[in-house]
C-alpha cells in the first residue's frame, strides 16, 4: 500500500492484468463446471483452456439477473451456481425478488477496501457506515472492506436521524459511507440542531446518482464526496479516485459493455449494458453477469495512475421492454431481427402512437444501402416479434449514443 494507491495491482501494465485475469478465469470455469451444477449445464460446451482473450469471453453465454430468480426457485438457495454449500459461506443475503446472495469467508469479499482507500480513508480512521446490515449485503460489504483497510466502523444504518446526529457529534468520525441523500439529511439536521459534524471530511457514496450540484454542496460544507458502483451480486464493480474522471474498474473483474439484449460488445465509447465477470469469487463464480445497468468505457487511463478500464458512470437501465398491441417486445427480439441481416449496424426500435394506434419503426444504421433490405427487415420484424413494423434506413452515426434499443415515445394521458 502506497500513499497514492491501495496496492501495486492498480498500476500494473494493462496487458499484464489481462493475462492474469484470463488465467484466473480459466481456473474458475473449470471449478464451476466441476462443483456448480448450474454452471456445469451453462458451460457444458466450453473448454476452459480455450478462453484466452476477450473475443473468447464474448462467446460465453450471458447470465442475467432475471435468470437468478428462475434458477433459485428451481434450486434454493443459489440456483446451482455456487461451488460451496450454504454452511460454508460467511453470510447469506436476500435482495428484492427475492434473490439470494452469498459472501465468502475471505476478507473484503465485496471489494470495498480499495474504493474506500481511493475515497481518502486510511488505517486508523473511523467510518460511519449507514448502509443496512440486515437482509441486503451493503452494510457487511463496507464493514469487511473497512476492517481490511484498518479502519474502525460504527454500524449506523439509516433512520433515527436525531440520534444519528448526536452520535456523529460525539464520536467525530472522519468519514461517511452510505447514500448521498442520507448524508445530506444528516448534515442538514446537524445544522438545524447546531451540532458540530465538521469531523466528517470524506465520504464514499453509492446506491443513488450523485448529481454534480449535490457534490458541490457537500464540498461547500467541507466534505469531499466520491462514489462507487456496487451491486449486491458482485460487490464493488468500479470506483472514483481523486481524479474524478470516470469510475475505475475494480481489480479481479473483467468488464464488458454490450448491446442491450445481446452479449455482443460495443465499440469503446458507445453506451451499452454493463456485463461483469468476477474472477475473485470461486465460491460464487458469476461469469458474464448482465447487471441491467447502462454505461460506456472511457478511452485511456486515469490521471491518478491507476491503469484499469474506466466507466463513464451509471447512465440508466438497460431493461427496455415494451408492450405493443398486447405483445411484449424485448431488446433481445430486436437483436434477433438485426442479426438476420449482415449489413445492419446499430438499430433502435421507436414505438409511437398515431391515430390512437401503436406504431413500431425500426431505425437501422446502414453503411451501404442494399436494395430490398428495408422490406426484408420488415418481414423479420413480423416473423420474430409477431407484429408489423416499419423500417427506416439511416446513415452510420445517426442514432443517439444512449444505449437505448427500444425507445417508447408514446404519450400517456
Amino acid at each position: 500500500m502506497s500513499l497514492s494507491h491501495y496496492d501495486e495491482l492498480e498500476t500494473r501494465p494493462p496487458g499484464e492484468r489481462e493475462e492474469a485475469l484470463f488465467a484466473a478465469l480459466r481456473t474458475q470455469i473449470a471449478l464451476a463446471r466441476r462443483k456448480a451444477p448450474g454452471f456445469a449445464r451453462i458451460l457444458a460446451a466450453v473448454d476452459p483452456a480455450s478462453v484466452m482473450d476477450r473475443a473468447a469471453l464474448a462467446r460465453l453465454p450471458v447470465l442475467r439477473k432475471s435468470d437468478l430468480t428462475l434458477r433459485q426457485r428451481e434450486s434454493l438457495p443459489f440456483g446451482g451456481l455456487a461451488t460451496v454449500a450454504p454452511g460454508e459461506v460467511s453470510h447469506i443475503f436476500a435482495s428484492p425478488g427475492p434473490i439470494y446472495e452469498l459472501a465468502g469467508r475471505r476478507p473484503d469479499y465485496g471489494q470495498f477496501a480499495r474504493a474506500l482507500f481511493a475515497a481518502g480513508f486510511r488505517r486508523g480512521d473511523m467510518i460511519y457506515n449507514t448502509f443496512s446490515y440486515h437482509f441486503t449485503p451493503a452494510g457487511i460489504m463496507v464493514d469487511s472492506g473497512a476492517r481490511e483497510l484498518g479502519c474502525a466502523v460504527f454500524p449506523a444504518g439509516v433512520g433515527q436521524t436525531e440520534l444519528q446526529v448526536a452520535t456523529l457529534a460525539d464520536l467525530k468520525p472522519q468519514g461517511y459511507v452510505g447514500t448521498p441523500s442520507f448524508l445530506k439529511i444528516l448534515l442538514d439536521k446537524g445544522r438545524e440542531a447546531g451540532a458540530d459534524l465538521s469531523s466528517v471530511q470524506s465520504a464514499l457514496v453509492s446506491g443513488e446518482a450523485l448529481p454534480a450540484s449535490l457534490r458541490t454542496q457537500f464540498a461547500g460544507r467541507g466534505v469531499r464526496v466520491l462514489q462507487c458502483y456496487t451491486t449486491a451480486d458482485l460487490g464493488t464493480v468500479a470506483y472514483e479516485s481523486e481524479a474524478m474522471e470516470g469510475l475505475i474498474v475494480s481489480e479481479g473483474l473483467l468488464v464488458e459493455i454490450v448491446r442491450p439484449g445481446t452479449g455482443d460488445p460495443v465499440a469503446e465509447g458507445e453506451v451499452g449494458e454493463v456485463v461483469v465477470t468476477n474472477t475473485l469469487t470461486p465460491e460464487y463464480p458469476l461469469m458474464r453477469f448482465a447487471t441491467g445497468d447502462l454505461s460506456a468505457l472511457l478511452p485511456g487511463t486515469s490521471p491518478c495512475g491507476r491503469t484499469n478500464l474506466r466507466l463513464r458512470g451509471w447512465l440508466g437501465r438497460a431493461d427496455q421492454s415494451a408492450k405493443v398491441r398486447g405483445m411484449f417486445v424485448h431488446p433481445s427480439l430486436v437483436a434477433q431481427v438485426v442479426g438476420r441481416h449482415a449489413g445492419v449496424g446499430k438499430a433502435r426500435l421507436v414505438i409511437s402512437r398515431v391515430n390512437d394506434a401503436d406504431v413500431m419503426t425500426l431505425r437501422c444504421e446502414i453503411r451501404e444501402p442494399e436494395e430490398g433490405l428495408a422490406a426484408a427487415l420488415a418481414v423479420s420484424i413480423r416473423d420474430v416479434c409477431k407484429l408489423r413494423g416499419d423500417v427506416e434506413l439511416v446513415a452510420p452515426g445517426s442514432l443517439p449514443n444512449d444505449g437505448r434499443v427500444i425507445d417508447d415515445i408514446r404519450k400517456v394521458d
